[in-house]
């Protein structure tokens, strides 16, 4: 049953008394929920106005286009990650490897393997429930710490490496909205001291897993691109350029790793 104008209007005034600026396609979501059955509209809204995410609530988010199962308790993933999953499959052949690490719902595997069907496209998370929730998109999860569960048989032969790992600052944690720090998994938004501990993990752990001329893109937030920039030269990448967002930061950092060297005749 349609909601009535009245109904439709409270739900507005109150999604935006509480704060939420797309409060009429909030409301949408939360009416089309009950309709499906998945609550009565007040528990959802309830539920809304406590802070819990909206994805949680209703068990999806739009993402490059496509709708992501997400599972209460995963991180949802945010907008400024379209643009590394839109570069990612620019740069993926047809039957190319593509391995994504710190995949939370699988959204980056998920875009990756809807543009590239036949290619071949491995992720992995430390979270279990993130793990079951990317296996519900159709990404082929792995369990483990970020290269950590990857088959010895992939080494070398990625074309992209790409990790949307968490990189906010330790000490900068307590500036993030109230709702985020009491609802979404606080595992996937410490990224340690400067906000740079995951990043750098996973800068040193990508030359292992990708081919000559395979690229590495690694969302990051703030000041952090040029210690990254110089980490990602220390591990012998190079081609090392940076990525802004609508609003002019520093978003997303690329580096490829260089064809073999020529042998001398």
């Amino acid at each position: 049953m349609e909601p009535t104008d009245v109904e439709r209007k409270r739900v507005v005034h109150e999604l935006t008394a509480g704060g939420y600026l797309a409060a009429d396609e909030e409301a949408d979501a939360l009416f089309n929920a009950a309709h499906e059955g998945v609550r009565s509209i007040e528990a959802l809204l309830a539920r809304r106005l406590s802070g819990e995410p909206l994805a949680w609530i209703i068990g999806s988010v739009p993402f490059c286009g496509i709708r992501l199962k997400v599972d209460a308790g995963v991180f949802v993933p945010r907008l400024h990650t379209e643009a590394l999953a839109r570069r990612a499959a620019s740069l993926l052949p047809d039957n190319g490897i593509a391995i994504d690490l710190c995949t939370g719902c699988g959204a980056v595997p998920a875009v990756l393997s809807s543009a590239h069907p036949e290619a071949t496209v491995v992720a992995t998370d430390i979270d279990p429930v993130a793990v079951e929730c990317a296996r519900r998109n159709g990404v082929r999860a792995l369990l483990g710490d970020l290269d950590g569960p990857l088959s010895p048989s992939l080494r070398g032969r990625a074309d992209v490496v790409t990790a949307a790992v968490p990189y906010v600052p330790t000490e900068e944690l307590h500036l993030l909205p109230r709702d985020v720090l009491a609802h979404e998994p606080h595992n996937a938004l410490d990224g340690g001291k400067r906000g740079t501990t995951m990043l750098i993990r996973a800068a040193k752990a990508a030359p292992l897993w990708l081919r000559h001329n395979g690229s590495l893109l690694l969302e990051l937030g703030g000041s952090q691109a040029a210690q990254l920039a110089t980490t990602l030269a220390e591990v012998g990448l190079s081609e090392i350029s940076m990525h802004r967002d609508g609003d002019g930061q520093e978003r997303l950092i690329e580096a490829r790793r260089p064809s073999s060297p020529r042998r001398a005749k």
